[in-house]
């Protein structure tokens, strides 16, 4: 907060509504604006003696502008500090940067977004690094997983696309335990749906070009956990030089005001279009926590407020079929990304996924034909609609 200003205090049983509305706002002098302005200055005066990563620069991540913004992605977060970054990349590949030396070892999850796979598969050997994949799913794998040199696992709350969900309490636990840095992609469940650092985690970041800002007109990311952790992320952040632009940031901070809203109604959109999916003879699976025969209905149940506005399918006519079910589609816009406020469709294997090869995408079950829909805020119906008569045209 920078000199001059007056936050406004939030009660701490505030709900999330409450919290994103209202957290880590400031009263700005000298016009006492509701809204915190966009300081797009990139120095500022320094008092003498002042540390260096402290300072006000805007590449230091240390401006007013993003100070504001990061009290309120660590409130929303429940979190100690939180830091933005210029793209939900360069967040895991600055935690990666900063938690791993040459010669150290990391324990990843078995399906994990498609740029976090290829800079692990194409960098991690150049800087040194060694990693295993795990299965979040089998607790009693992990442990032979690990190594003397092992230093943090990674894995993803709601992975992509197939929304599976791991036993994430074991795998806290189990971290904890072997003395491992934990770190979570929370980007499909957004802090509305899972506070993973009350859960126990020490690291979660985000995409926030998704559902934190939720309206696909910007590109960032987060991290937020410990003061410890997050000063060193910055610190590192501050050297490769992934800052957020002051007008992003403002943008970003000005989405998370309805991200509860959003994402309360993007998750019961999610769910209605699952179960009319399940019940057409030409949906041959479809992929969503919230259903009763997804596999890990159980433990989402028990550690979700919300299923997520993501979902997957595969049509019964294969990748023609997917094919003339997108290009029939009249609301949804065939896209890559997710999380905004309109309705997203897309084939993985073509986007998200391109990077990875033929067969790690089949060993991930991230088939051909497999189609993801990201929901946005359309009525339920209408939708429904628009999803029916593209079946009918398969």
């Amino acid at each position: 907060m920078s000199s001059g200003d007056e936050e406004v205090r939030v009660q701490d049983d505030a709900r999330m509504e409450t919290l994103a509305v209202h957290a880590g706002e400031q009263v700005s002098d000298p016009d006492g604006s509701v809204v915190f302005p966009i300081y797009q200055g990139t120095v500022y005066r320094s008092a003498p003696g002042e540390s260096y990563h402290d300072i006000q620069y805007l590449r230091l991540n240390s401006t007013p502008s993003q100070r504001y913004l990061h009290d309120k992605l660590a409130a929303l977060e429940g979190a100690q500090a939180a830091v933005a970054t210029a793209s939900g990349m360069a967040a895991v590949t600055t935690i990666l940067h900063t938690l791993l030396a040459a010669g150290d070892h990391l324990l990843v999850g078995d399906v994990l977004y498609g740029g976090t796979h290829d800079f692990l598969a194409k960098h991690a050997d150049r800087l040194g690094w060694e990693y295993t994949v795990i299965d979040p799913h089998d607790p009693s794998s992990w442990e032979a997983a690990r190594r003397p040199n092992t230093k943090a696992v990674l894995v993803e709350t709601i992975t992509n696309p197939l929304m599976r969900v791991g036993r994430l309490p074991e795998l806290v636990a189990f971290a904890k335990a072997s003395g491992l840095v934990s770190v979570v992609d929370n980007t499909f469940a957004s802090p509305v749906n899972f506070r993973p650092l009350a859960a126990g985690f020490d690291l979660v970041f985000h995409s926030a070009t998704k559902y934190l800002n939720g309206h696909s007109d910007l590109v960032a990311g987060s991290v937020a956990g410990s003061t410890e952790l997050v000063d060193s992320v910055r610190r590192t952040l501050n050297i490769y030089g992934g800052t957020l632009d002051p007008h992003a940031g403002f943008l970003l901070a000005r989405g998370l005001k309805t991200l509860a809203l959003r994402v309360r109604e993007q998750n019961a959109t999610a769910l209605a279009l699952a179960e009319f999916l399940s019940a057409n003879d030409t949906v041959s699976a479809v992929n969503y926590p919230g259903l009763a025969d997804h596999p890990d209905h159980a433990v989402a149940s028990e550690l979700l407020s919300g299923f997520g506005g993501m979902l997957s399918f595969r049509l019964a006519g294969g990748v023609a079929a997917a094919e003339t079910f997108l290009s029939s589609l009249t609301l949804p816009a065939v896209a890559p990304s997710l999380g905004g406020i309109e309705s997203l469709v897309t084939l993985p294997a073509r986007t998200s996924h391109a990077g990875m090869t033929p067969e790690a995408r089949a060993a991930a079950g991230v088939h051909d034909d497999l189609v993801r829909f990201s929901c946005g805020i359309e009525h339920v119906d209408d939708l429904v609609a628009d999803l029916s008569g593209a079946l009918a045209k398969v």
